[in-house]
């Protein structure tokens, strides 16, 4: 996890485009400039980072189950609950659920534990866009094999 690029998903360990499930891993940097002012002397991740972290779990998700068709964007996010604090070091498992996809939407239920303790969860509405329409595609799949999801499709195939 790198939290000053926003790159919140370490590593894709399974994708189940039948059941519409994406589970990921996270391991907390144990230093990292967000922390020296998120709190000076009690190092929290801001829940806005656990948001963004079940976001891209359920874009990677979105992604995988549209074969890369779209681009996924964060629209809202619904019924957000932090339930506890996230130190450095901290492993999170994160865990999401497609509800929808279709007509330029996705809707997704996603979850964060570390240690078998929730985290927070949410719901998550995503707009989708064609990659045509977005010049993030190769961006995107060079982010996606970093991570594993390719790895993790390509173990369903």
């Amino acid at each position: 996890m790198l939290l000053e690029y926003f790159q919140m998903i370490d590593r894709v360990e399974a994708v189940d485009l039948e059941a519409k499930t994406l589970t990921a891993r996270s391991v907390v940097p144990s230093k990292s400039p967000v922390f020296e002012g998120h709190f000076p002397g009690m190092p929290l991740v801001p829940g806005v980072l656990l948001i963004e972290t079940m976001a891209q779990a359920s874009g990677f998700l979105v992604l995988a189950a549209t074969n890369f068709a779209a681009m996924p964007f964060l629209m809202s996010v619904d019924g957000a609950k932090m339930r506890t604090f996230v130190e450095p070091d901290a492993v999170l498992d994160i865990e999401a659920f497609l509800e929808h996809e279709g007509s330029g939407y996705a809707v997704t239920k996603a979850k964060i534990s570390s240690a078998g303790k929730k985290v927070c969860d949410a719901q998550l509405k995503l707009r989708t866009m064609p990659f045509d329409q977005v010049p993030l595609a190769d961006i995107v799949r060079k982010r996606a094999g970093e991570v594993g999801l390719l790895d993790a499709l390509a173990v369903r195939a």
